[in-house]
């Protein structure tokens, strides 16, 4: 049976551009980067620092051809939003904005906790989403 969910991709542009967005300025960590296949093409991954269970992997388009290619590259700016739980959304807020993070919504009260929502460098959504003290589910 399905036991957990242990990667999820972003389609990229420019794996460099991604993985320094992704690290430097959402502070993601980088669990992988090497190379593979006969064209030396790149596995590249990160993780959020404290939970590691999911990493996302920066796929880039280069790595298809065709109308494969054409069909990942209208997904780009469409894929589904990434949530990331954190501590304190207001001050997760104003240090991704410092570090030049574009939001689209402030951190904002919910029903399920304090929201804020991102964009990254091609337009997908980042959810932040501080939960109320005991209350965020695993």
């Amino acid at each position: 049976m399905i036991e957990k969910l242990r990667l999820t991709t972003r389609i990229v542009i420019d794996q460099d551009e991604a993985l320094d967005f992704y690290t430097e300025k959402l502070g993601l960590k980088k669990k992988a980067d090497e190379t593979f296949g006969p064209d030396d093409q790149r596995w590249v991954t990160v993780a959020a620092e404290k939970d590691d269970t999911v990493e996302i992997v920066l796929e880039p388009l280069d790595w298809f051809e065709g109308e494969e290619a054409e069909r990942r590259s209208e997904m780009i700016g469409e894929q589904p939003a990434l949530a990331f739980t954190v501590d304190n959304c207001q001050s997760t807020y104003e240090t991704l904005r410092e570090r030049g993070v574009e939001f689209t919504s402030e951190p904002t009260e919910q029903p399920y906790g304090i929201e804020a929502v991102a964009i990254d460098l091609y337009g997908n959504g980042i959810v932040l989403v501080e939960h109320p003290s005991g209350t965020e589910t695993s």
